[in-house]
């Protein structure tokens, strides 16, 4: 009866670490299942229709379209992990209000648009080029902006060199999946919660075929030589104000930094309302059929 006992607590710890390893895998699984649906007509104070884009697979790109007025630009909108293009609603209307036509689109394997997971930014990267395509073949001559919420700025600073666009507005973006996944890990299991890191990481490879050192925007965002307007909300924990900063410094060019005190990891658009509106308006107006060449002459 002893020896059984004593092989059953030998056992014990490659029992429990199996256990362990058994729900980081099905965690990472679930954070990278596709999260998709219906998502029915557009808003009709919008006035948008359905869009069909072709990525770089081969599958469809869906999203909505509301055209503007002629000159004054197009905006992309591009939504963050777990969310689709209606997160990006509101920022479509003052946008289109203000004249601007607004496509939103669905990342792969988000809403509408088909996919196998989720990439956090890096496959996304590709939707953000056939989207710019679109927008390039639909209205050409037309100034380009860019509004990319968490992995949706994470998936436009990914798709440099190919990133065409005149103005980027960047809202809470990580700056690499390793901070990321501490940060989170922290806000959901405490102190010890940023020692899972590196074991959920590892599962990156075998769900994605990919590996953490892909998944680094701060690596790549100085090589953006457009207007960049960064947003941070001051008390966020899910990409920490230190991290926007850091991703502010990285930044190449002219750039702005806003921070929204008092804001989580939260839709900033709603949650600064006129104030948000006002800034991205001045920004995009400036850089998108503005003063903007006198403007670069000044800063350099």
């Amino acid at each position: 009866m002893g020896k059984r006992r004593t092989a059953i607590w030998c056992l014990l710890p490659a029992l429990i670490a199996f256990i362990g390893l058994v729900g980081v895998w099905v965690a990472g699984s679930f954070l990278v299942r596709p999260i998709r649906g219906s998502i029915g007509a557009p808003p009709q104070d919008l006035a948008a229709r359905p869009v069909l884009m072709d990525s770089a697979d081969g599958e469809s790109i869906h999203g909505w379209l509301a055209s503007g007025i002629a000159g004054q630009g197009v905006v992309l909108l591009l939504h963050g992990v777990r969310a689709d293009r209606r997160a990006m609603i509101d920022r479509a209307r003052f946008l289109h209000a203000a004249g601007y036509t607004v496509l939103l689109i669905d990342f792969q394997a988000a809403g509408e648009s088909p996919g196998k997971a989720i990439t956090f930014g890096f496959r996304e990267a590709d939707d953000v080029k056939a989207s710019l395509r679109y927008i390039r073949w639909q209205f050409p001559g037309e100034h380009v902006g860019i509004i990319g919420t968490s992995m949706g700025g994470a998936a436009t600073i990914l798709a440099e060199p190919e990133m065409e666009a005149d103005a980027v507005v960047l809202e809470q973006v990580y700056p690499t999946i390793e901070q990321a996944t501490e940060n989170r890990l922290a806000i959901h299991l405490g102190p010890m919660g940023p020692w899972l890191a590196p074991v959920l990481l590892m599962t990156l490879h075998s769900h994605l075929g990919i590996v953490p050192e892909q998944l680094c925007p701060i690596e790549h965002i100085g090589h953006l030589a457009m207007p960049k307007l960064l947003i941070a909300g001051g008390r966020d924990r899910d990409t920490t104000i230190a991290e926007s900063y850091a991703m502010f410094r990285a930044a190449s060019g002219y750039k702005q930094l806003w921070v929204v005190h008092g804001a989580g990891h939260v839709d900033l658009c709603r949650y600064a309302g006129a104030d948000y509106q006002a800034r991205v308006l001045s920004f995009f107006a400036t850089w998108l059929h503005g003063n903007a060449g006198q403007l670069l002459t000044a800063v350099h």
